[in-house]
């Protein structure tokens, strides 16, 4: 079994070595034609990896003179960046001749045309190496050193961090693809499996690593819609996006699901109402009919009484029966995102927003195309009218859900 790369992984600085297989090569003075292109093929590895440390220095150097100069007037070094920042670096990066994208894929990548001549080559069966850059949000950035030969690509993935005005290399790892696509999306998706001495005494297994980039550029206003109705919703513990609903009828949406999330956008804080600490006891609350409605009613046009026949209402004490996901009700913690590819403004005020789900954990730049209607408010805030997934022979299931197993307190 694969164990699966995760932020927690990296965040708690597991430092993996790279784990080489090394060749057995018998006899001193006498060579066979296979024993020469072996060796012939060392020297080559070790070429390659010469050249991508001084590739790698020089690309410190970049980022820490970048770093140093966007920072100055920032209290925090490590302080998680914005996106006007991280759009100065990757231009920055750019102009030094790098391809670069961020971490969301937010920002239309530098040097893009780079990326698609290699991804030719890799489909010609023809030699050919690029590097690529992956900026993160936290003052950290992944460094892809691809190589490309007779259609097969070698990945070496370094990680690195921004620690006192230098780039620390965090970790270091090694894997051919075992999958590699240039989407009709406009994404580079490919994904493999790395060893390490250490990582396998514990898990007696590999790490899986999957990277998605969009290469091909996104119009502005896509990413704006994007980021402003739907990534804020997201595909984590929630079927907004994955379950088709309209105002006329709100379906199997689950308005449980939607008041965590939603809280905290309305009050500022994390839902209050947690799991009983007793496991063996299940946390139910009453929650006062206008403190739940008033969330959920901030972002639907539903009445009170719609509201109470799809949750659990207790009428005599004017309240919504709430118990928070349980333990057996959890996700794996890899989740989707929407990306905005197009939008019609229709005549009652409305949006429609066409989208792409995008799963890098499965290799896949468009799980399904979902329609999502929204309707912006005068105050700046917004209402969620219906999400209607498109049908398609090519529609993937929703491998990362794992519905609420109760209503309320039921």
């Amino acid at each position: 079994m694969l164990l699966k790369k995760t932020a927690w992984f990296w965040k708690n600085g597991f430092i993996a070595v790279s784990f080489i297989l090394m060749l057995n090569v018998s006899g001193c003075s006498d060579t066979t034609p296979e024993e020469t292109q072996a060796g012939e093929t060392i020297i080559k590895d070790q070429e390659r990896t010469d050249h991508s440390q001084e590739n790698a220095e020089e690309i410190t150097e970049i980022f820490a003179d970048i770093y140093a100069d966007l920072y100055k007037q920032t209290a925090e070094v490590n302080k998680a960046a914005d996106l006007e920042m991280i759009r100065n670096i990757i231009n920055r990066l750019g102009e030094n001749g790098y391809p670069a994208v961020d971490s969301r894929n937010q920002i239309n990548m530098s040097e893009s045309e780079q990326v698609v001549e290699f991804c030719k080559k890799v489909d010609a069966r023809k030699e050919a190496e690029i590097t690529i850059l992956e900026v993160g949000y936290s003052g950290e950035f992944v460094k892809y050193d691809l190589h490309t030969k007779d259609g097969n690509v070698d990945v070496l993935r370094s990680y690195y961090e921004y620690e006192n005005g230098n780039m620390k290399n965090e970790v270091t790892e090694n894997y051919q693809a075992q999958y590699w696509n240039y989407t009709k999306e406009g994404y580079l998706i490919f994904s493999g499996v790395w060893f390490s001495e250490e990582l396998y005494v514990l898990t007696l297994s590999g790490m899986e690593e999957h990277t998605a980039l969009r290469v091909q550029p996104l119009d502005e206003t896509y990413r704006e819609f994007g980021r402003k109705y739907l990534l804020s919703i997201g595909f984590e513990q929630n079927n907004m996006f994955i379950v088709d609903w309209s105002e006329e009828d709100f379906g199997d949406l689950n308005f449980y699901d939607l008041y965590d999330i939603l809280y905290s956008k309305v009050n500022g804080q994390n839902v209050p109402y947690a799991a009983d600490g007793n496991l063996a006891d299940d946390a139910v609350y009453q929650i006062p009919k206008e403190e739940f409605e008033s969330v959920i009613m901030k972002y639907f046009n539903i009445d009170s009484q719609t509201l109470q026949s799809k949750t659990v209402y207790d009428s005599k004490n004017s309240a919504y029966e709430y118990k928070p996901r349980g333990f057996e009700e959890a996700e794996y913690p890899e989740y989707p995102y929407s990306e905005v590819v197009g939008f019609t403004e229709n005549s009652d005020g409305t949006i429609t927003l066409t989208a792409n789900v995008v799963f890098p954990y499965a290799d896949d730049s468009k799980v399904y195309a979902h329609e999502v209607v929204v309707r912006p408010l005068e105050n700046g805030s917004v209402q969620y009218v219906s999400n209607r997934i498109i049908p398609s022979e090519d529609n993937c299931r929703e491998t990362w859900h794992v519905p609420r197993l109760t209503l309320g307190g039921r």
